[in-house]
């Protein structure tokens, strides 16, 4: 854990006096392991903010949605993900590529209560996992390097009111989004892409 902190972080601690308190904080709650609490929040998510930075350290922060449990908590150190369809920029798991580092964060409106994880990540079209996610394009595999509770104070309550109808579903036929059924992506949507039956 020497790595967490930085010169710029302890700039900002020795700043305003929160030294003692970010190596506490450290010492106590940051780990590099997924306990049975952490498994049980991580797979109840229905969706998680995913930050990534390119070669040139340029950020892409994403969000991912599924249905719960579509984050799925291997072993004490790895979750797995599916990619599904998005707008085909692939911005962040083109990051991946580049800097495989990334930042999750995990948030229940309801309680409020969130939780970081910080690790490398590695996706592939050949992952074992990949027929057990509806459908998936390929499986991201994290490695965890650092997890942990964060404050849920200023996390704003609210409650679910409908999940996505374009989320994949076992069974279920996925909505063509509207956008790809517009006159000026037509010409250039993939010769498998769904909306192109529509």
């Amino acid at each position: 854990m020497n790595e967490f902190y930085h010169d710029g972080h302890r700039r900002w601690q020795d700043r305003f006096d929160t030294r003692r308190l970010a190596d506490r904080l450290l010492e106590r709650i940051v780990s590099d392991r997924i306990d049975d609490e952490d498994r049980a929040f991580i797979e109840s998510r229905d969706m998680f903010f995913l930050a990534t930075v390119d070669a040139d350290g340029l950020p892409q922060c994403s969000y991912k949605g599924g249905d719960p449990g579509f984050v799925r908590v291997l072993d004490a150190q790895t979750i797995a993900f599916p990619n599904y369809d998005g707008n085909g920029m692939y911005l962040s798991m083109g990051n991946l590529q580049a800097n495989a580092h990334v930042g999750m964060l995990f948030i229940d409106w309801e309680s409020p209560q969130r939780l970081r994880l910080n690790g490398v990540a590695r996706a592939t079209e050949s992952d074992p996992l990949l027929e057990a996610f509806t459908g998936a394009q390929f499986v991201v595999r994290v490695e965890v390097r650092h997890l942990f509770a964060n404050c849920g104070r200023y996390i704003h309550r609210m409650q679910l009111v409908e999940r996505s109808k374009f989320v994949p579903r076992p069974h279920a036929l996925t909505p063509v989004p509207d956008w790809k059924k517009g006159d000026f992506v037509n010409d250039v949507l993939p010769a498998n892409d769904p909306a192109r039956r529509t």
